[in-house]
């Protein structure tokens, strides 16, 4: 039997989320070809956004850290159904988008979605290493503090 993405996740003393459904009108994920494109995720925990806020302002870097690792936990969530779970079938992380609730002059963003790109890493090993944009916008969807959308390779 193959490796898993959640038992490589649960490895690491997390748990894979259910994968949440679109909010609006849109697809989780979409496969094109060999490649795996995961709709913004945002850090969503029980059915809620368990991270809301600006960084910078009502939320610091680590727990913007936090918010980009849950993120990349929903991601991986719809990656395992893409793939039907088996690790095996991912090629690569080829690039994560980090979207960060900046308030003005707010300039970490980069350290805040090293919380996804951590993981994605720990997860996936070599595998995870990825080409990224870490950005700061003025508002997320629920207020959320980070939203994170990602591209895989697969086979």
């Amino acid at each position: 039997m193959s490796e898993t993405i959640s038992g490589r996740v649960a490895a690491l003393g997390h748990v894979l989320p259910e994968p949440a459904s679109p909010a609006a009108n849109y697809v989780a994920w979409v496969r094109s070809g060999n490649q795996v494109f995961v709709s913004g995720q945002v850090p969503l925990k029980d059915g809620r956004c368990a991270y809301v806020g600006r960084l910078g302002d009502d939320v610091d870097v680590e727990t913007g850290q936090q918010a980009a690792q849950l993120c990349a936990l929903n991601i991986l969530a719809h990656l395992a159904v893409a793939v039907e779970d088996d690790l095996s079938r991912v090629v690569r992380c080829v690039r994560l988008g980090g979207f960060v609730n900046a308030a003005p002059g707010f300039g970490d963003q980069p350290q805040v979605i090293n919380g996804a790109s951590d993981l994605m890493v720990a997860v996936l090993g070599d595998k995870g290493k990825h080409s990224r944009a870490a950005v700061g916008v003025s508002s997320l969807p629920r207020n959320a503090a980070v939203e994170v959308d990602a591209i895989f390779e697969v086979q």
